[in-house]
């Protein structure tokens, strides 16, 4: 055992000096070797953060969402629906919500307006997200005069901000009452745009959906179940146009991998013709070089990995974060957590490390296998 780990340790030896002999070849296949684990190590990273926020943020979501339905298309809900919503079994709680999108010309951003009667805000006050804060550089004391259905400019005095730790949500949201919202939007006094139910058991919820479903043909109950499947496959659906847009670049590095590590120089033939001469085996050689792309690989990957994990928990995300985020002009500002998932990691080190490796041991092995003194004559 002792001898396989000394005979190990003086191949590994080896192999780094033949590294640093070729240094500047090595060193512009390193650089470009990192890039690419960088590059994917950043979506998956940023995607896999921003799924756990997404879930983290929704834990405290509506276990069921009841819509009105016509024709197909989201309608505005009867306040006479609320009471036979509360008696049906398992439903503890039924409160009616208001919210909406309001399109700003100013800034070509929509805003997400919500009433919040548990804020118990006066009639002409407003409080606004962060990101609307910084892009209209506006605070606490200032107007935000919007424009109503009839055509009249409702001035709402701001009197806060949301909370920037929760800015994910908040980042395009605004609260006002609801006397500030039916004025708005030209609201009849008895509509909602849904409810939201509290059921006892939370396991009941699948159940309690079905009897709405029966009771009132015309609605939609949605669970929270159904909006974090939502949330995910559309992260899925964004990292994977990404990392198809990264494929060309992958495909190019094993090209260039390829074309480094399979075309050996006339002085590697010459040096394994030595070796092969003075006493060393195939299995020896094949040994080194696996060494010699492990090392560069491994080093290349950890590198990347480690760039990749610092630029999504420091460097603000900023690389695929208007992709991932999905945001079109108000991009909040968060700070997110990185997760790092071992299968990700795995399949991710058998895309970039194992078709290098493979692309250094068969060049490798046919030198090897073939004469010594035909290998040292060229």
């Amino acid at each position: 055992m002792r001898a396989s780990i000394e005979r190990h340790k003086y191949l590994i030896d080896y192999a780094l000096a033949a590294l640093l002999r070729r240094k500047t070849r090595n060193l512009g296949l390193l650089l470009v070797y990192t890039l690419l684990v960088f590059l994917f190590s950043s979506v998956l990273l940023l995607s896999q953060g921003l799924r756990r926020e997404a879930a983290l943020l929704l834990q405290d979501a509506p276990e069921v969402i009841v819509q009105k339905q016509v024709a197909g298309r989201h309608d505005l809900l009867p306040g006479s629906w609320l009471e036979p919503l509360q008696r049906i079994r398992g439903v503890s709680s039924v409160q009616g919500r208001l919210w909406g999108y309001y399109y700003d010309s100013a800034v070509k951003a929509n805003y997400t307006l919500m009433a919040a009667p548990e804020r118990r805000l006066a009639t002409n006050e407003i409080l606004i997200g962060a990101a609307l804060a910084r892009i209209r550089q506006i605070g606490i004391g200032d107007y935000l005069s919007l424009r109503t259905a009839a055509g009249q400019p409702l001035p709402l005095k701001i009197i806060g901000e949301l909370n920037t730790a929760s800015e994910l949500l908040s980042a395009d949201l605004l609260l006002l009452s609801e006397a500030s919202y039916r004025q708005l939007f030209q609201l009849p006094p008895n509509v909602y745009t849904d409810a939201v139910l509290t059921v006892r058991n939370p396991r009941e919820a699948p159940t309690v959906a079905r009897k709405i479903a029966l009771a009132f043909p015309d609605s939609r109950p949605i669970l929270r179940a159904e909006i974090l499947r939502t949330y995910d496959a559309v992260f899925n659906w964004r990292e994977g146009m990404v990392s198809v847009a990264l494929s060309s670049l992958l495909l190019a590095f094993m090209i260039l991998a390829w074309d480094k590590a399979a075309g050996l120089s006339a002085e590697e033939k010459r040096e394994i013709g030595i070796l092969k001469a003075i006493g060393w085996e195939t299995g020896d050689i094949l040994t080194m070089k696996l060494w010699e792309g492990a090392l560069l690989s491994t080093a290349a990957f950890l590198s990347g990995y480690v760039l990749a994990y610092w630029q999504v928990l420091y460097g603000g995300v900023r690389l695929f974060a208007p992709v991932l985020k999905g945001w079109a002009v108000l991009y909040p500002e968060f700070q997110l957590t990185p997760i790092v998932d071992l299968q990700q990691m795995l399949v991710l080190l058998a895309v970039t490390v194992l078709p290098y490796i493979v692309a250094t041991l068969i060049p490798g092995w046919r030198a090897a296998i073939s004469d010594p003194d035909g290998v040292m004559r060229g």
